[in-house]
């Protein structure tokens, strides 16, 4: 499986949260090439600001690994992170992060670069343009 195969199921997980209300972002988590968590954005469904993909997907991993770092582990998300969810995959220790768009509004780069842990490896831009259309399609249709 290639990081372009794991973001079409983040991407399936982002479908899943605009048909479900919420702005949409999935994640999937990938431990030594096999997925171990799915999620999206819960924010409405859960009312809490804090229910994100990533966050979301974080705990699950966490949860199925049965420990609270994610050492071996890619973080597929659709969007570049926020800072508060950087926060989390540099606590969680994820080795590598991958996102499919940028998101120069809140986007963790832009208000805390260095947030992730030092040995993270990033890689940006996987399948960006069907990351940004979802995005644009879902705000498009709200406003």
């Amino acid at each position: 499986m290639t990081d372009t195969d794991f973001m079409k199921m983040a991407l399936a997980e982002a479908r899943q949260a605009f048909s479900e209300g919420e702005v949409p972002v999935g994640a999937i988590v990938a431990c030594k090439g096999r997925v171990i968590a799915r999620a999206h954005n819960l924010t409405e469904a859960l009312t809490d600001v804090t229910a994100h993909a990533e966050m979301q997907a974080i705990t699950a991993a966490a949860s199925w690994l049965g420990g609270k770092y994610l050492t071996d582990c890619t973080l597929y998300v659709t969007v570049e992170p926020c800072t508060m969810c950087a926060g989390a995959i540099a606590w969680a220790q994820v080795s590598r992060l991958v996102w499919g768009t940028d998101d120069e509004k809140r986007g963790f780069r832009r208000f805390a670069p260095d947030a992730l842990h030092p040995r993270t490896e990033v890689v940006a831009g996987v399948l960006a343009d069907d990351c940004a259309a979802l995005m644009q399609q879902f705000f498009k249709e709200r406003r």
